[in-house]
């Protein structure tokens, strides 16, 4: 039984994806290929390592033991090329970061280009989760780093405040709600909404929000970015809930007016989570140290982690 890094690396992918289409794209394999090296794979073992249906594909129990090595092999080998990296002319490797919308959104753009300015040999793969999603995934080596809303149970993570926002209610200027100073969102569940496509993980957690109180969301546009969402509500379409730093750059330049939402959700603070700091690579470490030290970060107190109904996801 002999499985090279390449066929780990392909396993890991497959697994994580749930599909081998999926896999064999993100290992930057063509399909056959990758299919011939899955069957490889389970000859030399002897064994199935996944269950393939119409859904895609699960790991077995041999395939769930192989991932769990594969994944600390593939860590050692990126952690050993990153330290040999540095005889030959700086660091080099890819970090792989989960966000929940509001940082991605709002807060990383800025920081990871300053980042990859700074470390061209240095690349991000990230992508967009709920944050309950995000510190499991951490916690089983999927990813290098969390950013997660703070009230999120981390566990046994390591974390490190990132930064401090809030979601409003944006409204077009001549709206009756524009006089509002204060609403909660069951208040305004009757309004019609403008938000993100219903696969990003605000719209997925304002959802869950509105089912917990017996009601809907009525969600009329769906759009790409926070800045699409407050031009259709300027045009009156319907409401909107986005970051304050969001609305506050937008009413520069369109006729919209934010309301404050009285729930406990609604203030952000947003937390960088990983499994431990010294387990990282040099590359991963070096981009969180640079998150942590961004200039205008107001370092929050870490509220007690909260679960259950009041659990905040997104």
């Amino acid at each position: 039984m002999r499985f090279d890094l390449i066929d780990l690396d392909l396993f890991r992918h497959v697994a994580e994806a749930g599909s081998i289409t999926a896999g064999a794209a993100r290992a930057n394999l063509a399909l056959a290929a990758a299919s011939t090296r899955l069957r490889k794979m389970e000859a030399s073992l002897g064994a199935a390592l996944l269950v393939r249906g119409r859904q895609g594909v699960t790991p077995t129990n041999a395939g769930r033991t192989l991932l769990q090595h594969a994944r600390l092999m593939l860590a050692h080998a990126e952690q050993m090329n990153a330290e040999l990296a540095a005889y030959s002319g700086g660091l080099a490797g890819q970090v792989r970061v989960l966000s929940n919308t509001n940082a991605l959104t709002e807060f990383l753009p800025e920081a990871l280009s300053a980042f990859l300015a700074a470390n061209p040999k240095i690349s991000v793969d990230i992508e967009e989760r709920l944050s309950d999603e995000i510190v499991v995934l951490i916690a089983e080596g999927v990813a290098d780093i969390g950013i997660v809303a703070g009230t999120v149970d981390t566990g046994s993570l390591e974390t490190f405040p990132f930064r401090s926002d809030r979601f409003v209610l944006v409204v077009a200027a001549d709206a009756p709600l524009a006089a509002e100073g204060r609403v909660t969102f069951s208040d305004v569940l009757d309004h019609d909404f403008v938000g993100l496509d219903r696969a990003s993980a605000l719209q997925r957690f304002l959802a869950d929000k509105a089912a917990r109180i017996g009601r809907q969301l009525r969600l009329r546009v769906q759009l790409r970015s926070f800045d699409a969402v407050c031009r259709m509500v300027e045009c009156g379409v319907g409401l909107g809930i986005v970051p304050q730093s969001t609305a506050n750059r937008a009413m520069r330049a369109m006729a919209i007016r934010t309301v404050d939402l009285d729930d406990p959700w609604a203030q952000r603070e947003l937390t960088i989570c990983v499994r431990r700091m010294v387990e990282l690579a040099p590359y991963s470490r070096r981009l969180v140290e640079h998150l942590r030290d961004q200039p205008g970060l107001d370092a929050p107190s870490r509220p007690s982690p909260l679960a259950g109904e009041g659990a905040e996801r997104s």
